[in-house]
């Protein structure tokens, strides 16, 4: 429960760093649907699907901190069964969110003596995506590495005392110095290591071809196999596991962070992502923008249902977009805002969102292929990155704007798992 790795690496640009913290206030210790002790039991819950021993065991500790039962901590057969009905939603928003429909959310809020209220539903799925694009963060920025391994040489966390980030919104004292030192700090200090670059040298040429990905390639082109191509129709990307012939982040014992302990918090521990252009066709449509966006729908839906919260995550989307990247677009050879949509769409075409506004073919020209195959190790299945990945991948670019991009994977992910649960009340109240 510490303000430490996570602050560390968005103190790096310290707008967003204010906007998310008064965000996870709100969503943890402010006026809400939700008691204390569910809320943080939520997010143990979101954060358990990826493994992520970081948020678990802050929130595991901010849920005794609330007066949580320590029975529950026992796990999921131990909680109210109101709670334990959250699990569907939770598997489904985490690894494949276009398979979420209103009948979910017509079970969860059926009359029974465990319903759900249409308020606290809005809440708890504020949390859960809110926790597990969160989860991305940690392992894309090695907060996850840091913890279970003794921390990394260009990831030393601060030493600014004991209390949880959650709680030091602005105008803290402990926020406002983590700002004042990560302004001071020189935003480029973190270089790789001589022994990362000798460990990088020994990865082969053949495991990193397996990573290649491709995006939405045409019907006329399909079964083909065009690389990375971009389609200007149709799904997403047909594409294997790019993490394949990566070894799993594992300590000096060999015991995989987070994969055995964390498994009472979640049931059918099997299910993950899957390529949204592997989906049922007769079932599950690509996501136009244009008929269900953030800004017509969803903020007003979720801010109604939930006092508030829409205006501090719209701030937050907000936030992102604006952040500076100029350094990083010019060495891509394009304008920052042109390269920070590329990023976003990529997202959001993994998850089978689309906007027909767009030129999916800028993709395969602003991202190189290992830029590419990160974003998606980190957006689709962030437990399998591993220690080199964050050096590796992308070793031209400086510390700062390795962080932007995980920035924008939080949120474009977030918004994405919000588009599909709040498309699905929104289908249930019609």
């Amino acid at each position: 429960g510490r303000l430490e790795a996570v602050t560390q690496q968005m103190g790096y640009h310290p707008q967003y760093l204010d906007s998310f913290l008064k965000t996870q206030h709100y969503l943890m210790h402010m006026d809400g649907p939700l008691p204390f002790d569910c809320r943080h039991y939520i997010a143990i819950m979101a954060a358990a699907r990826h493994q992520c021993r970081y948020l678990v065991n802050l929130h595991v500790l901010q849920f005794l901190r609330a007066g949580g039962d320590p029975q529950w901590l026992r796990g999921l057969e131990f909680i109210p069964p109101k709670l334990r009905n959250l699990n569907e939603i939770n598997k489904i928003l985490a690894h494949r969110p276009w398979l979420i429909t209103k009948e979910h959310i017509e079970k969860l809020l059926k009359i029974s003596e465990w319903s759900w209220s249409l308020a606290e539903l809005v809440h708890a799925v504020v949390l859960l995506a809110h926790c597990h694009a969160l989860a991305s963060f940690v392992f894309g920025c090695g907060c996850e590495q840091d913890e279970g391994l003794g921390g990394r040489g260009s990831l030393k966390p601060l030493s600014l005392g004991n209390q949880c980030f959650c709680e030091a919104t602005a105008g803290n004292s402990y926020s406002q110095e983590l700002l004042r030192i990560n302004r001071k700090r020189s935003l480029d200090s973190c270089m790789e290591l001589d022994s990362l670059r000798e460990r990088m040298q020994r990865i082969h040429v053949e495991t990193e071809g397996r990573d290649e990905m491709r995006l939405l390639q045409q019907d006329r082109e399909e079964g083909e196999g065009q690389g990375a191509e971009v389609g200007v129709e149709g799904g997403t990307e047909h594409c294997s596991d790019p993490s394949a012939g990566l070894s799993p982040l594992a300590d000096t014992d060999g015991e995989v962070t987070g994969a055995t302990n964390l498994a009472c918090y979640m049931q059918d521990p099997d299910f993950g992502y899957q390529d949204f252009a592997r989906r049922d066709e007769d079932q599950t449509q690509v996501f136009r923008v244009q008929d269900y966006s953030w800004e017509d729908h969803g903020f007003s839906l979720v801010n109604r249902l939930y006092s508030d919260i829409g205006h501090l995550l719209d701030e937050k989307f907000r936030m992102v977009d604006g952040l500076q990247s100029s350094a990083m677009a010019k060495r891509q050879g394009c304008e920052p805002s042109v390269f920070k949509r590329g990023i976003w769409n990529y997202i959001h075409c993994m998850f089978g969102i689309r906007y027909d506004d767009y030129d999916y073919a800028e993709v395969n020209q602003l991202l190189e292929r290992m830029l590419k195959v990160y974003i998606k190790t980190v957006t689709c299945y962030p437990e399998k990155t591993n220690s080199e990945m964050f050096d590796r991948f992308w070793k031209q670019f400086k510390h700062s704007e390795k962080v932007h991009v995980n920035l924008l994977i939080l949120e474009a992910r977030m918004q994405a798992e919000l588009l599909y649960a709040l498309q699905a009340i929104t289908q249930y109240m019609i």
